[in-house]
């Protein structure tokens, strides 16, 4: 059979930075953020993951693709990447959990993606630069024509990504961690340990963009789960009679939340809470803080948090705003909790009157490490105290 040509790709930057490369995916154009992440493993949790709604994503690892894909690693019903960029991928994958190589994944589900990039370069400047628009196209090989694309396309700040990230799992969720998390060896003294005893607190999860992999923890930690959209009232949450409340993760700058916002600062002091990632943004708003951009995110299953203990924990994270802790911390009732160590911006709070608890990484490790999973714990104790 005769040999067939890779298709031309182009990645174009809004600073007039270009790569050119193959093509993976889909054929097209694809406009989004162009950030990285540091993880080595776990590309499809990274693409299905709605907190990179908008986001054409950089993996920083070599080679991807290599265990294909199958359905019980993806975190949401598809991929949620904008698109994707890597060194090198596979063709053709090689673990025995494997339905089908990431390649056609991308192909089916429409996504443009482009390999052959010079990613220590990509991301060397993206550090330099900052995240910025960009776009990967398969049809506009024109280096000037595709930075005019990446240009035209307004940035993240501003913009309610999780209103277009939620609602992807079904109300009542039973699920717990699928047949290889069931029987996989996790560290021992770091993992949720037995579930709850007594009566399983009753959960209200708000979903803004949230991940399968929480709500299978919660489930694991002994919750009896219920989901609403991010959009829900606090009227709409009581009315189901949580014995604890969950605000999930999802995408974006958390400030044009403000229905969460509003629903979180009337659950305060009413009923247990817990947030993460976005939902952790939208819990230090409401008590007062603001937050702010970071200049080129953190994302990557490496990142090291202290907490008040002086304990570092290796973190799983993707978030491409934070919380300004001064102004956090002029709430009284606020204790600052834990800290990035690279950049030293907020990663922890909680506010022990109200049983609030609000962490910025995904203790959830999908991907990443499992040194944070008591977190789950905490909260549901808390719950089923209030459970009786």
């Amino acid at each position: 059979m005769p040999k067939t040509e890779p298709r031309r790709a182009l990645l174009a930057l809004a600073d007039g930075r270009t790569f050119s490369g193959r093509a993976i995916g889909a054929s097209g154009t694809t406009l989004g953020e162009v950030v990285f992440t540091t993880s080595m493993s776990g590309y499809q949790e990274v693409l299905s993951d709605p907190s990179y709604r908008g986001q054409i994503v950089t993996m920083t690892s070599a080679e991807i693709g290599n265990v294909g894909t199958n359905p019980d690693d993806l975190e949401s019903d598809r991929i949620q990447a904008a698109g994707l960029i890597v060194r090198s991928s596979r063709p053709y994958s090689s673990s025995w959990r494997s339905e089908k190589p990431l390649r056609t994944l991308l192909e089916e589900q429409g996504v443009v993606a482009i390999e052959g990039v010079d990613t220590r370069a990509l991301v060397l400047h993206l550090r330099s630069a900052g995240a910025q628009m960009g776009a990967i196209s398969t049809d506009v090989l024109e280096p000037e024509a595709l930075v005019e694309k990446a240009r035209s396309e307004g940035g993240m700040a501003g913009r309610d990504l999780a209103r277009l990230a939620m609602g992807s799992v079904p109300p009542e969720w039973s699920e717990g961690p699928h047949a290889l998390q069931a029987v996989g060896a996790r560290p021992q003294g770091l993992d949720i340990g037995e579930p709850v005893r007594g009566a399983r607190p009753k959960i209200v999860a708000l979903d803004f963009g949230t991940k399968r992999s929480i709500l299978r923890r919660l489930v694991e930690a002994g919750a009896d789960l219920r989901v609403l959209p991010g959009t829900a009232s606090a009227d709409d949450v009581l009315a189901l009679q949580p014995d604890g409340v969950f605000l999930s993760n999802g995408p974006g700058d958390p400030e044009p939340c403000s229905y969460g916002i509003e629903t979180a600062r009337q659950l305060a002091g009413r009923v247990p809470i817990f947030g993460i990632c976005l939902g952790h943004q939208i819990l230090g708003l409401a008590y007062g803080g603001r937050s702010f951009k970071l200049k080129f995110g953190h994302r990557g299953s490496n990142q090291p948090v202290r907490d008040p203990s002086g304990r570092v924990r290796i973190t799983s994270q993707n978030h491409g705003f934070a919380v300004d802790t001064d102004a956090l911390s002029r709430d009284p009732k606020v204790k600052i909790t834990e800290l990035n160590l690279n950049d030293d911006t907020l990663e922890g709070f909680e506010v022990p009157e109200h049983q609030v608890w609000a962490i910025q990484y995904h203790p959830e490790a999908s991907p990443g490490p499992h040194d944070s999973t008591d977190h789950f714990r905490r909260f549901l104790d808390a719950a089923a105290r209030r459970a009786g």
